[in-house]
């Protein structure tokens, strides 16, 4: 495939200088920042939205669903499109819509506004995140990939630790329309080092295939809506008919996708460590969000906590994912990420299961320190799956590595929150439920990823 560069950058250019990759990744960290603790904020104060807003629980989950169905759907077309229009372009204008999107949630009145204004949130998002793993790519030499991850994974960390933190603070002293407003200074400041830092990545002279990106588009929507109708029991006939015109739309794709730049990447699939990989972020993420979106109403409403304190507590899992993603990303470059990730999701699925112990008389920082080898085993797993799954791809195929990623991670997310919002459906309280699915997700992952021994030794 022929490339162009608009910077007359050469193709096989690996990384920045080192002054330009300081501010290049400044910019992708701080935006993934912004958007990774807006999912962590609005996570805690579900039950407080719900309230305010006189909606149910299982209805407040749409404010997390809104928002993650919104970026599946899109990124897959924003990873393709930065192949033709450049990474940068994307990253950027997703930044701008993400911005102005939060302003619009802050002035939410009502939860159909709330929702809408979500959906919007989470276009931005994609336009952020469908890229931002292929821009590091760009930005840091392969050496240095697995460092570069890792780094990543501690700002996201580090941002989803401030979420619940910042939350609860907010919380205490003003109503939740504020948490959003955070967001704005800190995408202003991120557009503004970004425009003049970020990389420009070889540029594909293949056209842009709208109609397989609004086919996908549909796919994925479909499919994400048939998962979130069965989680909150919309009845058969509606799962039905979502299904199937799901399994159509799937076909119709598969059929106008080009063939030789699909978008959606499925020959990538036939790359075993990228198939697996893939597989093992789904069943981790999925463990993850259903225990983020359930652990609010275990320990406020069934625990009693305030706010500021249930969101102290759980600022422990995502500060342990951020410092031990930092170490992983560096082992990453030596050793297996099978190994990495199957002990690092063994530790998490156990520190699940240790929660179901967790009562009335249960000392904060006994739940601390179970949220912290929860957080310990997904750091360790998830900066060496991302360095491996995107180090599988073809170079000249970042873009829509990156985007399965990013696709593997919201669907995962979409079934975790669903789970719960089909639990909180069946049961009063059904912490104990959702902790089991998680756990049993979790042992799943630790499977798939200690089957990528055998493909790391081939290699």
């Amino acid at each position: 495939m022929q490339v162009q560069t608009t910077n007359g950058a050469h193709e096989d250019a690996d990384g920045l200088p080192k002054d330009q990759r300081i501010l290049a990744i400044a910019t992708v960290v701080l935006a993934v920042a912004i958007a990774v603790m807006d999912g962590s904020i609005a996570n805690l104060a579900l039950p407080s939205i719900a309230a305010d807003l006189k909606a149910t629980d299982a209805d407040a989950i749409w404010i997390i669903n809104s928002y993650q169905i919104a970026m599946a759907v899109c990124l897959l077309p924003l990873a393709s499109l930065g192949e033709v229009v450049g990474y940068r372009r994307v990253y950027l204008t997703g930044l701008v819509l993400f911005t102005i999107s939060s302003l619009a949630c802050a002035l939410s009145a009502d939860m159909l506004q709330l929702s809408l204004a979500r959906v919007l949130q989470g276009l931005g998002a994609a336009g952020i995140l469908s890229v931002n793993t292929a821009l590091i790519r760009f930005i840091y030499p392969s050496r240095l990939l697995g460092r570069a991850i890792g780094y990543n994974a501690l700002v996201a960390g580090t941002s989803t630790a401030l979420g619940p933190t910042v939350a609860g603070f907010i919380l205490h002293f003003a109503s939740w329309h504020w948490l959003f407003l955070i967001n704005i200074p800190l995408g202003l400041l991120s557009l503004l080092i970004g425009w003049k830092a970020l990389p420009y990545n070889p540029l594909s002279d293949r056209k842009y295939d709208l109609k397989s990106a609004v086919v996908c588009m549909l796919f994925i929507g479909l499919l994400l809506y048939t998962v979130d109708a069965i989680g909150h029991l919309q009845g058969w006939d509606v799962v039905l008919v979502c299904a199937l015109l799901t399994v159509v739309s799937l076909v119709v794709l598969l059929k106008v996708q080009s063939a030789t730049a699909p978008m959606l990447p499925l020959d990538l699939l036939r790359i075993r460590l990228f198939a697996l990989s893939i597989g093992t972020s789904f069943c981790s993420f999925a463990a993850q969000m259903a225990t983020f979106v359930m652990l609010p109403f275990m320990l406020q409403n069934h625990l009693g906590m305030s706010a500021a304190r249930a969101g102290l507590l759980l600022t422990a899992w995502p500060i342990a994912v951020a410092l031990t993603g930092v170490i992983a990303g560096k082992l990453s470059d030596r050793m297996s990420a099978g190994l990495l990730g199957g002990i690092g999701l063994a530790i998490m699925c156990v520190g699940l299961l240790s929660l179901l112990l967790v009562g009335q008389g249960t000392p904060d920082g006994v739940i601390v320190l179970m949220f912290a080898i929860c957080g310990f085993g997904f750091g360790l797993f998830q900066s060496p799956n991302n360095r491996t799954l995107i180090s599988s791809a073809p170079r000249s195929r970042t873009g829509g590595a990156s985007g399965m990623l990013g696709t593997a991670r919201l669907t995962g997310q979409t079934l975790g929150a669903s789970v719960v919002a089909m639990m909180l459906t069946l049961y009063a309280a059904p912490y104990a439920q959702v902790l089991w699915c998680a756990a049993a997700l979790a042992g799943a992952a630790c499977l798939v990823s200690l089957s990528r021994l055998r493909y790391h030794r081939e290699r």
